[in-house]
């Protein structure tokens, strides 16, 4: 007996497109189901059936998703293994205290880790790796690589106009910065800056800072871009800043006070810049410019026991969150009390097949 090729594929075809989505519930409900689903589950069930890879391909999928305003914020983390260098991204759920492992992502091997830079639009969704370092050669990269919560994969963007290691990112409104680092053959630390568009996937260059600086931290606070050189433990010389305006599209000195007092890893929660401090006990403070002052926060102190240095640090709804070595996670929750803050520390530790990792870069992205 000869069976229609042609025929059969048609029938195929049909069936797919007469599909339920979920049998015995109307399309429409079904559609309600599979958009409440958390990240990252909806890039996960894609291979549950076509139709459900359809639907949730569909753009108009992402549109409700997003109107809906059900995305809810992660901490995504970039992390590396002590012993391997092995490099690790990994997605903790501040709800459930859950770690989420992202897939490899695609990089030149073999790399410094810390001379990657690491940016994020959050309600969109998206995570930037920038730039970095051969390890071998020494050797500045100009790669972007981009992570989409939405599909749960990483792909090539195009690339900085220039090498750069060890530099400051940001991103402010929809487009991602970057400024300074090092470049080709050791030369002195980089005064260019440049600007990505992810629409139409292209980089342009901006004003120039107004000396090199290579990164020790950075901060976007409005539509402003702080990059300080950050100081040197022990204290041996004053640390050098600069502010980028992106409406004016010019760089200023930071003030003094503010360089000088900038002395830990930054984070910008409701436009308010704090420091978790990187000596001593780990006091957690916070930037007045009214008076270009610093004011430590009250509350019990940084959990030094529970979370050892180094660290990386982000801020979400009334949050921060600081990533330690092995991953444990430091949860700040920030008060306010008249003129002053305080932060309630709680520690979530991480599992422990990650005691062997360091942070890098933590960054806020919704999924």
């Amino acid at each position: 007996m000869r069976i229609n090729s042609t025929s059969t594929t048609a029938e195929n075809q049909n069936d797919e497109k007469n599909q339920e989505l979920i049998p015995g519930l109307p399309d429409e409900i079904a559609e309600s189901c599979l958009i409440y689903l958390p990240y990252p589950y909806p890039s996960l069930v894609r291979s549950v059936s076509s139709s459900w890879n359809k639907a949730i391909n569909d753009p108009s999928f992402l549109l409700s998703k997003k109107t809906l305003s059900i995305s809810l914020p992660y901490i995504f983390v970039f992390s590396f293994q002590k012993s391997t260098a092995k490099l690790q991204w990994q997605a903790f759920d501040p709800r459930s205290t859950r770690w989420f492992i992202l897939p490899p992502m695609p990089y030149q091997n073999p790399v410094c880790p810390a001379a990657f830079s690491c940016s994020s639009l959050p309600k969109q969704g998206k995570l930037f790796v920038l730039g970095g370092m051969r390890s071998d050669t020494e050797t500045p990269l100009q790669s972007l690589i981009t992570y989409s919560t939405a599909t749960n994969k990483w792909s090539i963007g195009c690339s900085m106009l220039t090498p750069r290691s060890y530099f400051a990112s940001g991103s402010i409104g929809s487009n991602i910065f970057a400024a300074g680092g090092s470049g080709i053959g050791h030369e002195d630390t980089l005064s260019s800056m440049e600007c990505y568009d992810p629409v139409t996937d292209t980089w342009t260059q901006v004003a120039k800072m107004i000396s090199g600086l290579a990164r020790y931290d950075a901060a976007v606070i409005g539509s402003k871009f702080y990059v300080t050189e950050g100081w040197t433990w022990p204290f041996s010389f004053s640390p050098r800043g600069g502010v980028y305006d992106s409406v004016k599209n010019t760089w200023e000195e930071m003030s003094l006070g503010m360089r000088e007092g900038w002395t830990g890893v930054g984070v910008v929660l409701d436009d308010r810049l704090f420091v978790i401090s990187e000596h001593g006990d780990c006091r957690a403070k916070f930037y007045v410019p009214d008076n270009e002052t610093w004011q430590y926060v009250e509350g019990k102190g940084f959990p030094c026991g529970a979370v050892q240095r180094p660290f990386s640090v982000s801020a979400v709804e009334g949050k921060i969150y600081v990533v330690s070595c092995g991953l444990n996670v430091a949860i700040g929750s920030v008060y306010e009390e008249k003129k002053s803050l305080r932060v309630e520390w709680e520690v979530v530790e991480a599992p422990q097949a990650f005691v062997n990792f360091v942070p890098s870069s933590s960054q806020v992205v919704y999924g």
